[in-house]
Protein backbone atom coordinates (compact mmCIF):
# COMPACT_ATOMS: atom_id res chain seq x y z
CA UNK A 1 0.00 0.00 0.00
CA UNK A 2 1.29 3.14 -1.18
CA UNK A 3 1.25 5.12 2.24
CA UNK A 4 3.57 6.75 4.23
CA UNK A 5 4.04 10.39 6.16
CA UNK A 6 5.45 13.03 4.34
CA UNK A 7 7.98 15.00 5.78
CA UNK A 8 9.44 16.69 3.37
CA UNK A 9 7.05 17.18 -0.14
CA UNK A 10 7.73 15.74 -3.16
CA UNK A 11 7.17 17.07 -6.58
CA UNK A 12 4.94 14.74 -8.93
CA UNK A 13 7.12 14.19 -12.13
CA UNK A 14 3.83 13.83 -13.79
CA UNK A 15 1.85 16.94 -12.61
CA UNK A 16 1.44 19.50 -15.15
CA UNK A 17 -1.11 21.72 -13.32
CA UNK A 18 1.05 22.85 -10.86
CA UNK A 19 -0.39 26.76 -10.30
CA UNK A 20 -3.29 24.97 -9.02
CA UNK A 21 -3.17 24.19 -5.46
CA UNK A 22 -6.80 22.20 -5.00
CA UNK A 23 -6.75 19.82 -8.54
CA UNK A 24 -8.92 16.78 -9.78
CA UNK A 25 -7.22 13.61 -8.02
CA UNK A 26 -5.12 11.01 -10.28
CA UNK A 27 -3.15 8.80 -9.66
CA UNK A 28 -3.05 5.65 -7.08
CA UNK A 29 -1.78 7.89 -4.25
CA UNK A 30 -3.38 11.17 -2.55
CA UNK A 31 -1.79 13.86 -0.77
CA UNK A 32 -3.34 14.29 2.70
CA UNK A 33 -3.04 17.35 5.15
CA UNK A 34 -4.15 16.77 8.35
CA UNK A 35 -4.27 19.71 11.05
CA UNK A 36 -3.72 18.41 14.63
CA UNK A 37 -5.17 19.35 18.08
CA UNK A 38 -1.84 21.38 19.38
CA UNK A 39 -1.89 23.80 15.86
CA UNK A 40 0.77 21.97 14.18
CA UNK A 41 -0.22 19.89 10.63
CA UNK A 42 0.75 16.26 9.49
CA UNK A 43 1.39 15.61 6.04
CA UNK A 44 0.14 11.76 4.71
CA UNK A 45 0.55 10.10 1.29
CA UNK A 46 -2.27 7.11 1.44
CA UNK A 47 -4.06 4.68 -0.99
CA UNK A 48 -6.50 6.91 -3.05
CA UNK A 49 -9.39 3.90 -1.95
CA UNK A 50 -8.55 4.52 1.83
CA UNK A 51 -11.55 4.28 4.07
CA UNK A 52 -12.34 6.76 6.82
CA UNK A 53 -11.62 4.66 9.87
CA UNK A 54 -8.00 3.56 8.44
CA UNK A 55 -7.22 7.31 7.32
CA UNK A 56 -7.65 8.01 10.95
CA UNK A 57 -6.11 4.96 12.21
CA UNK A 58 -3.27 6.01 10.29
CA UNK A 59 -3.49 9.66 12.50
CA UNK A 60 -3.46 7.86 15.66
CA UNK A 61 -0.88 5.35 14.79
CA UNK A 62 1.05 8.64 13.81
CA UNK A 63 0.39 10.20 17.10
CA UNK A 64 1.14 6.73 19.17
CA UNK A 65 -2.67 6.92 20.68
CA UNK A 66 -4.18 3.66 20.98
CA UNK A 67 -7.67 4.68 22.67
CA UNK A 68 -8.75 6.39 19.19
CA UNK A 69 -12.66 5.85 19.89
CA UNK A 70 -12.76 9.24 20.93
CA UNK A 71 -11.65 10.90 18.56
CA UNK A 72 -12.07 11.58 14.37
CA UNK A 73 -11.83 13.87 11.48
CA UNK A 74 -13.46 16.89 10.25
CA UNK A 75 -13.67 18.51 7.02
CA UNK A 76 -15.73 21.21 5.96
CA UNK A 77 -18.61 20.76 3.10
CA UNK A 78 -20.90 23.62 1.73
CA UNK A 79 -20.41 26.18 4.28
CA UNK A 80 -20.29 23.64 6.55
CA UNK A 81 -17.11 23.73 8.66
CA UNK A 82 -17.43 20.75 11.30
CA UNK A 83 -18.29 17.82 8.77
CA UNK A 84 -17.12 14.18 10.22
CA UNK A 85 -16.22 11.85 7.96
CA UNK A 86 -17.92 8.87 7.80
CA UNK A 87 -15.46 5.99 8.51
CA UNK A 88 -17.17 3.18 6.69
CA UNK A 89 -17.15 5.18 3.66
CA UNK A 90 -14.05 6.40 1.27
CA UNK A 91 -12.24 9.11 1.48
CA UNK A 92 -12.48 10.16 -1.73
CA UNK A 93 -16.40 9.56 -1.78
CA UNK A 94 -16.76 13.29 0.24
CA UNK A 95 -13.06 14.84 -0.35
CA UNK A 96 -13.26 15.45 -4.46
CA UNK A 97 -10.07 17.66 -4.55
CA UNK A 98 -6.63 17.29 -3.70
CA UNK A 99 -4.73 17.82 -1.32
CA UNK A 100 -7.42 16.76 1.34
CA UNK A 101 -7.67 19.08 4.22
CA UNK A 102 -8.63 17.30 7.82
CA UNK A 103 -8.75 18.44 11.29
CA UNK A 104 -8.01 15.55 13.84
CA UNK A 105 -10.66 16.49 17.04
CA UNK A 106 -12.25 15.13 19.59
CA UNK A 107 -15.51 13.27 18.93
CA UNK A 108 -16.53 12.01 22.13
CA UNK A 109 -16.21 13.60 24.85
CA UNK A 110 -15.40 11.44 27.77
CA UNK A 111 -17.78 12.43 31.09
CA UNK A 112 -15.47 10.66 33.31
CA UNK A 113 -11.55 11.98 31.79
CA UNK A 114 -10.08 10.08 34.87
CA UNK A 115 -11.14 6.58 33.50
CA UNK A 116 -8.86 7.52 30.26
CA UNK A 117 -6.33 4.39 30.09
CA UNK A 118 -3.84 6.85 28.98
CA UNK A 119 -1.59 9.76 29.71
CA UNK A 120 -1.53 10.48 26.04
CA UNK A 121 -5.05 10.69 25.50
CA UNK A 122 -5.48 13.07 28.63
CA UNK A 123 -3.17 15.23 27.18
CA UNK A 124 -4.87 15.11 23.74
CA UNK A 125 -8.12 15.69 24.89
CA UNK A 126 -6.26 18.64 27.15
CA UNK A 127 -5.52 20.37 24.00
CA UNK A 128 -9.05 19.75 22.30
CA UNK A 129 -10.81 21.49 25.26
CA UNK A 130 -7.89 24.17 25.44
CA UNK A 131 -9.31 24.70 21.18
CA UNK A 132 -13.18 24.83 22.76
CA UNK A 133 -12.08 27.47 24.90
CA UNK A 134 -10.10 29.44 22.80
CA UNK A 135 -12.53 29.33 19.82
CA UNK A 136 -15.71 30.23 22.22
CA UNK A 137 -16.91 26.85 21.83
CA UNK A 138 -16.63 26.16 25.72
CA UNK A 139 -17.66 29.27 27.71
CA UNK A 140 -16.45 29.84 31.45
CA UNK A 141 -16.38 32.33 33.35
CA UNK A 142 -12.80 34.24 34.24
CA UNK A 143 -12.25 32.59 37.36
CA UNK A 144 -13.04 29.38 35.45
CA UNK A 145 -10.43 30.69 32.57
CA UNK A 146 -7.62 31.60 35.30
CA UNK A 147 -7.82 28.16 37.07
CA UNK A 148 -7.53 26.07 33.90
CA UNK A 149 -4.76 28.60 32.57
CA UNK A 150 -2.91 27.87 36.13
CA UNK A 151 -2.84 23.93 35.40
CA UNK A 152 -1.91 24.35 32.01
CA UNK A 153 0.99 26.30 32.91
CA UNK A 154 1.97 23.90 35.80
CA UNK A 155 1.56 21.14 33.19
CA UNK A 156 3.57 22.57 30.22
CA UNK A 157 6.70 24.65 32.28
CA UNK A 158 6.36 22.75 35.72
CA UNK A 159 6.78 24.61 38.78
CA UNK A 160 6.54 28.62 39.25
CA UNK A 161 9.86 30.36 38.58
CA UNK A 162 9.85 34.00 38.12
CA UNK A 163 12.10 33.79 35.37
CA UNK A 164 9.73 31.83 33.11
CA UNK A 165 6.82 34.26 33.95
CA UNK A 166 6.23 37.49 32.24
CA UNK A 167 3.66 40.00 30.97
CA UNK A 168 1.81 38.72 28.08
CA UNK A 169 2.35 35.25 28.85
CA UNK A 170 -1.19 34.28 28.46
CA UNK A 171 -1.59 35.63 25.37
CA UNK A 172 1.49 33.83 24.13
CA UNK A 173 1.02 30.29 25.53
CA UNK A 174 -2.89 30.75 23.91
CA UNK A 175 -3.81 30.00 27.10
CA UNK A 176 -7.56 31.61 27.13
CA UNK A 177 -9.09 33.85 24.93
CA UNK A 178 -7.76 36.75 23.27
CA UNK A 179 -10.66 38.91 24.61
CA UNK A 180 -9.97 37.42 28.19
CA UNK A 181 -6.19 38.17 28.67
CA UNK A 182 -6.36 40.87 31.25
CA UNK A 183 -3.67 41.99 33.39
CA UNK A 184 -6.10 40.97 36.49
CA UNK A 185 -6.48 37.86 35.12
CA UNK A 186 -2.63 36.80 34.04
CA UNK A 187 -1.81 38.16 38.07
CA UNK A 188 -4.43 35.60 39.15
CA UNK A 189 -3.20 33.05 36.79
CA UNK A 190 0.46 33.31 38.62
CA UNK A 191 -0.74 33.26 42.10
CA UNK A 192 -2.84 30.19 41.13
CA UNK A 193 0.47 28.53 39.22
CA UNK A 194 1.99 28.95 42.63
CA UNK A 195 -0.16 26.92 44.65
CA UNK A 196 0.39 23.49 41.99
CA UNK A 197 3.69 23.40 42.96
CA UNK A 198 5.11 19.47 42.78
CA UNK A 199 2.21 18.54 40.50
CA UNK A 200 3.36 16.49 37.87
CA UNK A 201 2.34 17.00 34.19
CA UNK A 202 -0.08 14.48 34.42
CA UNK A 203 -1.42 15.24 37.58
CA UNK A 204 -1.82 19.04 36.61
CA UNK A 205 -3.34 17.77 32.87
CA UNK A 206 -6.11 15.44 34.95
CA UNK A 207 -6.83 18.48 37.66
CA UNK A 208 -7.33 20.91 34.53
CA UNK A 209 -10.30 18.42 32.87
CA UNK A 210 -11.89 17.01 35.94
CA UNK A 211 -12.69 21.12 36.15
CA UNK A 212 -13.01 21.48 32.67
CA UNK A 213 -16.01 18.89 32.44
CA UNK A 214 -18.10 20.65 35.49
CA UNK A 215 -18.72 23.14 32.85
CA UNK A 216 -21.57 22.99 30.97
CA UNK A 217 -21.07 23.25 27.40
CA UNK A 218 -18.32 20.34 27.95
CA UNK A 219 -18.50 17.99 25.33
CA UNK A 220 -22.00 19.47 23.69
CA UNK A 221 -22.31 19.22 19.84
CA UNK A 222 -24.17 22.13 19.04
CA UNK A 223 -26.95 22.50 16.72
CA UNK A 224 -29.36 25.55 15.39
CA UNK A 225 -32.90 25.27 15.67
CA UNK A 226 -36.11 26.90 16.34
CA UNK A 227 -38.81 25.77 18.56
CA UNK A 228 -42.41 24.94 17.84
CA UNK A 229 -43.40 28.56 18.42
CA UNK A 230 -40.15 29.46 16.00
CA UNK A 231 -38.17 30.82 18.56
CA UNK A 232 -34.57 30.47 17.88
CA UNK A 233 -32.73 27.75 20.33
CA UNK A 234 -29.85 25.64 19.99
CA UNK A 235 -29.80 21.87 20.40
CA UNK A 236 -26.49 19.71 22.06
CA UNK A 237 -25.96 16.39 21.42
CA UNK A 238 -23.73 15.31 24.48
CA UNK A 239 -23.01 12.03 26.50
CA UNK A 240 -26.12 12.13 28.83
CA UNK A 241 -28.70 13.01 26.32
CA UNK A 242 -29.99 15.85 24.16
CA UNK A 243 -30.21 19.66 25.55
CA UNK A 244 -32.07 22.34 24.34
CA UNK A 245 -30.39 26.19 24.73
CA UNK A 246 -32.33 29.35 24.61
CA UNK A 247 -30.25 32.63 24.64
CA UNK A 248 -27.50 30.65 25.91
CA UNK A 249 -29.74 29.04 28.69
CA UNK A 250 -30.30 25.50 29.18
CA UNK A 251 -34.42 25.34 29.40
CA UNK A 252 -34.83 21.36 29.20
CA UNK A 253 -32.76 18.15 29.09
CA UNK A 254 -33.59 14.92 27.47
CA UNK A 255 -31.68 11.85 28.58
CA UNK A 256 -31.09 9.05 27.13
CA UNK A 257 -33.20 6.74 29.35
CA UNK A 258 -35.63 9.46 28.49
CA UNK A 259 -35.65 8.89 24.71
CA UNK A 260 -38.04 6.44 23.09
CA UNK A 261 -37.62 7.66 19.96
CA UNK A 262 -35.78 9.99 17.68
CA UNK A 263 -36.45 11.07 14.31
CA UNK A 264 -36.53 13.42 11.60
CA UNK A 265 -38.32 13.95 8.11
CA UNK A 266 -37.17 16.65 5.61
CA UNK A 267 -35.83 19.51 8.03
CA UNK A 268 -38.41 18.57 11.32
CA UNK A 269 -37.18 16.05 14.12
CA UNK A 270 -38.89 14.84 16.66
CA UNK A 271 -38.36 13.06 19.65
CA UNK A 272 -40.48 10.63 21.34
CA UNK A 273 -40.49 10.89 25.11
CA UNK A 274 -41.66 8.35 27.90
CA UNK A 275 -44.27 9.33 30.27
CA UNK A 276 -42.76 11.10 33.43
CA UNK A 277 -43.59 9.98 36.77
CA UNK A 278 -47.08 11.51 37.01
CA UNK A 279 -47.97 11.12 33.35
CA UNK A 280 -50.15 8.53 31.56
CA UNK A 281 -49.16 9.03 27.64
CA UNK A 282 -45.87 9.63 25.65
CA UNK A 283 -45.48 12.53 24.22
CA UNK A 284 -43.75 14.09 20.88
CA UNK A 285 -41.16 17.16 21.13
CA UNK A 286 -41.05 18.53 17.85
CA UNK A 287 -38.13 21.22 15.70
CA UNK A 288 -37.40 22.59 12.78
CA UNK A 289 -34.09 22.74 11.23
CA UNK A 290 -32.61 24.68 8.65
CA UNK A 291 -32.95 21.83 6.08
CA UNK A 292 -32.99 18.47 5.48
CA UNK A 293 -28.81 17.96 5.86
CA UNK A 294 -28.67 19.56 9.10
CA UNK A 295 -31.98 17.70 10.60
CA UNK A 296 -29.91 14.53 8.86
CA UNK A 297 -26.75 15.68 10.43
CA UNK A 298 -28.08 16.30 13.69
CA UNK A 299 -29.91 12.89 13.70
CA UNK A 300 -26.68 11.20 12.85
CA UNK A 301 -25.09 12.87 15.65
CA UNK A 302 -27.38 11.67 18.37
CA UNK A 303 -26.98 8.05 16.68
CA UNK A 304 -23.39 8.26 17.10
CA UNK A 305 -23.83 9.39 21.18
CA UNK A 306 -26.25 6.88 22.33
CA UNK A 307 -24.74 4.17 20.60
CA UNK A 308 -21.29 4.72 21.91
CA UNK A 309 -22.08 6.14 25.66
CA UNK A 310 -25.30 4.27 25.91
CA UNK A 311 -24.74 0.55 24.20
CA UNK A 312 -22.59 -2.15 24.86
CA UNK A 313 -21.81 -2.47 21.28
CA UNK A 314 -23.32 -1.17 17.94
CA UNK A 315 -27.20 -2.20 16.93
CA UNK A 316 -26.73 -5.02 14.33
CA UNK A 317 -28.12 -3.76 10.88
CA UNK A 318 -31.56 -5.24 10.80
CA UNK A 319 -32.56 -4.76 14.39
CA UNK A 320 -35.26 -2.54 15.08
CA UNK A 321 -33.47 0.28 17.00
CA UNK A 322 -34.62 3.72 19.32
CA UNK A 323 -33.52 5.80 15.90
CA UNK A 324 -35.30 4.91 12.93
CA UNK A 325 -33.60 5.47 9.80
CA UNK A 326 -36.81 6.99 7.63
CA UNK A 327 -34.36 6.02 4.55
CA UNK A 328 -31.46 6.45 5.55
CA UNK A 329 -29.08 3.42 6.32
CA UNK A 330 -26.55 4.72 8.13
CA UNK A 331 -25.65 3.44 11.54
CA UNK A 332 -22.67 3.32 14.15
CA UNK A 333 -20.19 0.31 13.72
CA UNK A 334 -17.20 2.14 15.22
CA UNK A 335 -16.60 0.79 18.85
CA UNK A 336 -18.46 1.79 22.09
CA UNK A 337 -17.04 3.59 25.28
CA UNK A 338 -17.18 0.10 26.70
CA UNK A 339 -15.57 -1.96 24.08
CA UNK A 340 -12.88 0.60 23.77
CA UNK A 341 -12.08 0.35 27.47
CA UNK A 342 -12.06 -3.33 27.42
CA UNK A 343 -9.98 -3.26 23.99
CA UNK A 344 -7.05 -0.76 25.01
CA UNK A 345 -4.05 -3.53 26.06
CA UNK A 346 -2.02 -2.24 28.94
CA UNK A 347 2.04 -0.96 27.94
CA UNK A 348 4.41 1.23 28.92
CA UNK A 349 3.42 5.05 29.20
CA UNK A 350 4.81 6.17 25.71
CA UNK A 351 6.97 9.09 26.01
CA UNK A 352 5.96 12.33 24.50
CA UNK A 353 6.44 16.18 24.05
CA UNK A 354 4.40 18.91 25.11
CA UNK A 355 4.10 21.12 22.68
CA UNK A 356 3.07 24.09 24.08
CA UNK A 357 6.18 24.17 26.27
CA UNK A 358 8.54 22.81 24.10
CA UNK A 359 7.51 26.38 21.75
CA UNK A 360 7.99 28.50 24.98
CA UNK A 361 11.37 27.39 25.54
CA UNK A 362 12.52 27.54 21.96
CA UNK A 363 11.10 31.08 21.83
CA UNK A 364 13.13 31.90 24.89
CA UNK A 365 16.25 30.03 23.28
CA UNK A 366 15.74 32.63 20.10
CA UNK A 367 15.48 35.77 22.37
CA UNK A 368 18.89 34.67 23.90
CA UNK A 369 16.97 34.59 27.67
Amino acid sequence: MPESVAKDSKEDAKTKNKESPRRRPTGNVAKVKVELLDGSNMELDVDRKIRGHELLNKVCDNLNLVEKDYFGLLYADRGDPRVWIDLDKRVSKMLKHEPWFLRFAVKFYPPEPAQLQEELTRYQLVLAVRRDLLDGRLPCSSVTHALLASYLLQSELGDYEDTEVGAGLCKQLKLVPPSSCTQELEEKVVELHKTHRGQTPAEAELNYLENAKKLAMYGVDLHPAKDSENVDITLGVCSSGLLVHREKLRINRFAWPKILKISYKRHNFYVKLRPGEFEQFESTVGFKLANHRAAKKLWKTCVEHHTFFRLMSPEPAARSSLFPRLGSRFRYSGRTQYESRRAAPPRAPPHFTRTLSARRLASRSMDGT
